[in-house]
């Protein structure tokens, strides 16, 4: 397995069968990085909730800022008006401050008709455990976590997305899609726009999204990894070249090359002891099929001790890169030409 349900993941999926059996509860807490999926969640909750078209009586949005006590009283009391609910939604509120007594007192007897979102957005949620204020919300409500999606679920949520545009794409696109531009719906769904409008067929091709999408960084690393393995420093100092234009620091792009050659190494010892990739992925927390499979094909061409090497020169270019003061681009340059000239064994 290369992915681990969590306790967050359940209470994820419990909330989304409650929304589905339309029997949604009186109180949330919704957090994670996934804005895209908590914003379409919540906006899926209005809908359900909000049904006689006077929203403007029966949606509530505060401000954490500018929230008190009193004001969510009035929100939460507020009776609804052609409809059965009313819809509250509090935004970056620090649970941790204020008068906890007085609102563990509000959210313990929440009114029927009422349900209240706690977002989390800009702040971090935290709640201590041992308050009392944090027993009633494991109580009275549930904590959502929307976590990075796994790569089955994407890869059917971007196939859809596609659909929607008119256009298809394979499962494999769709994982280099996903390696390519990052695992978070917030940024995939402008890049599967820009490549449905610029597709000219319906089947989306591997040319379509390298034509118009913008590679996260870790990807363009990727590459250059790549290439340096590959013993093309060519190519290897024409990408380091570009991402230096883009005002990358040294320091960064070096730890980043460092990492995928460890998972480099890594994918050796997996080849050496006869793992598939998706031992590798499980390993070294690779999300995406597509690079663990890269990763192996690359690890057959080279030896354990070229692997091992090239991780430890990583390791003494990053020192000399801190220690000495010296310029960073220098170090880089001069570690890409000394791992491209050694042929793998």
């Amino acid at each position: 397995m290369a992915f681990k349900k969590t306790a967050d993941d359940a209470s994820y999926r419990a909330f989304r069968q409650e929304l589905e059996k339309e029997s949604l509860g009186n109180l949330y807490i919704f957090h994670g990085e996934e804005t895209y999926l908590r914003d379409f969640y919540l906006g899926e909750m209005k809908k359900q909730l909000l049904t006689g078209g006077l929203d403007d009586f029966n949606y509530h949005v505060l401000s954490g800022k500018e929230m008190t006590i009193q004001r969510l009283h009035e929100a939460v009391d507020a009776m609804p008006m052609m409809s059965e609910h009313t819809f509250v939604v509090v935004n970056d509120y620090d649970l941790g401050k204020g008068d906890q007594e007085s609102l563990a007192q509000l959210l313990d007897d929440l009114p029927d008709y009422v349900c209240l979102v706690f977002v989390y957005d800009t702040l971090e949620y935290k709640l201590d455990s041992r308050t009392k204020l944090a027993k009633v919300v494991k109580e009275k409500g549930r904590a959502v976590d929307f976590v990075r999606q796994d790569q089955k679920d994407l890869t059917g949520w971007i196939a859809r997305r596609f659909r929607a545009l008119g256009h298809e794409i394979s499962t494999g696109d769709a994982q280099y899609l996903i390696f390519l531009c990052g695992d978070l719906m917030t940024n995939l769904i402008s890049e599967i726009g820009k490549i449905g409008a610029y597709a000219k067929e319906k089947r989306v091709t591997r040319q379509d999204i390298d034509a118009v999408a913008t590679p996260q960084l870790d990807a363009v690393i990727f590459n250059l990894t790549d290439a340096v393995a590959a013993g093309d420093f060519d190519k290897a100092f024409s990408v380091l070249s570009d991402l230096l234009h883009m005002q990358e620091q040294p320091i960064p792009l070096l730890a980043g090359l460092g990492r995928n050659l460890r998972q480099l190494y890594a994918a050796r010892l997996a080849v050496e002891r006869k793992k598939s990739g998706s031992d590798l992925m499980e390993i070294c927390g690779i999300r995406s099929t597509y690079p663990a499979e890269k990763l192996m094909r690359s690890a057959r061409r080279f030896s354990l001790d070229w692997c091992r090497r090239a991780v430890v020169r990583c390791e003494e270019a990053d020192l000399a890169m801190k220690s000495t003061g010296g310029d960073g681009r220098n170090v880089l340059v001069g570690l890409l030409l000394e791992l491209s000239a050694k042929k793998p064994a």
